[in-house]
């Protein structure tokens, strides 16, 4: 397993966009990001640097593991 890297929370939005996630909508700092098929949905803070367990539950939530997140940046 690798390790998680520190990004920010543009760079993750635009690497699960790579995987079918598009913006539904954005609340103050927060990105609401949806997948229809197979449907995920996810929050995404729109911070300069995620923290490691927030990143970790992003992933939970996208079906993602952190290899296959690592090779979409």
């Amino acid at each position: 397993m690798s390790k998680l890297p520190t990004l920010s929370g543009r760079d993750c939005i635009r690497a699960l966009g790579k995987v079918g996630f598009y913006q539904k909508r954005r609340e103050s700092s927060h990105v609401i990001l949806r997948r229809d098929d197979p449907f995920s949905q996810v929050t995404v803070p729109d911070h300069t640097a995620l923290a490691k367990g927030t990143l970790r539950s992003i992933l939970r939530g996208a079906d993602l593991t952190v290899d296959e997140f690592i090779e979409l940046l």
